[in-house]
């Protein structure tokens, strides 16, 4: 990855110059794409993913946007606490050093952070992974296979080796691309030292399949799949374990 930083009007925007030749603010707002013919989709969420075209490439732009309590009241402001502790910088700091370890995650693009005042904004770009459908979309369609669900527990055991949690481990942040899982959306996610957080990451994952099977009697997730999952996670190589006794 070639990172390079650009500032002007209050943005400060890092991108990876092996796949953008030039950047601006344009880059990161949709109505341009739309403009130009290139928005080619829109992702779930609260209405701030957007799918692009840019050469050969599709790409992910996603806006910041908070959830919970202050969602209503905030939207997509952030307080300002300095550049580097931002959302979108950790996020893209944080997909930078998991794609040159070789883990599963698209590949980090761009990011803007736009300050004004005491608070910011910001907006995330990255490659996207298709084709491909999300854990969710494939269990609403057919049940996997016992070496696919051992496949996504080995999966989640290299990210937990190398120290990596994820604070939303769910069945829609899991990606399957041609039998290859992936892990999607790490906002506020961090590497940290061996602890309980492992069990409590794959609870969360276990809460999401049983709320989505208990919506839809034809969701293709039961006990048996459970099992297999972690089989795949006990029996997942230690990759990058090494590393993780560094973690913060």
């Amino acid at each position: 990855m070639n990172a390079v930083s650009v500032s002007a009007n209050g943005d400060t925007i890092l991108y990876d110059a092996d796949v953008i030749d030039k950047i601006d603010a344009r880059f990161f707002d949709p109505v341009c794409w739309r403009a130009s013919g290139r928005l080619v989709g829109e992702a779930r969420g609260r209405g701030s993913t957007w799918i692009v075209r840019y050469g050969e490439r599709d790409l992910v732009l996603r806006h910041y946007r908070r959830g919970g309590v202050l969602g209503p009241w905030l939207v997509d402001r952030y307080l300002w606490l300095g550049l580097a502790r931002t959302r979108a910088v950790r996020e893209w700091t944080l997909l930078a050093e998991l794609c040159r370890q070789g883990l599963p995650v698209p590949r980090p693009v761009a990011v803007r952070v736009h300050r004004a005042g005491f608070c910011y904004r910001a907006d995330l770009v990255t490659e996207r992974i298709a084709p491909a459908e999300s854990l969710a979309e494939r269990l609403a369609r057919e049940p996997l296979p016992a070496s696919a669900w051992r496949a996504i527990g080995a999966c989640i055991r290299r990210f937990h080796d190398f120290g990596v949690w994820h604070a939303d481990l769910n069945a829609h942040n899991v990606l399957l691309a041609a039998g290859t899982p992936y892990l999607l959306d790490f906002d506020r996610g961090r590497r940290r030292r061996p602890g309980a957080w492992r069990a409590a990451n794959l609870a969360r994952l276990r809460r999401s399949l049983d709320k989505l099977a208990g919506q839809s009697a034809h969701f293709g997730f039961d006990e048996e799949g459970w099992r297999a999952l972690r089989a795949g996670y006990d029996e997942g190589a230690s990759v990058g374990q090494s590393s993780s006794s560094a973690a913060r």
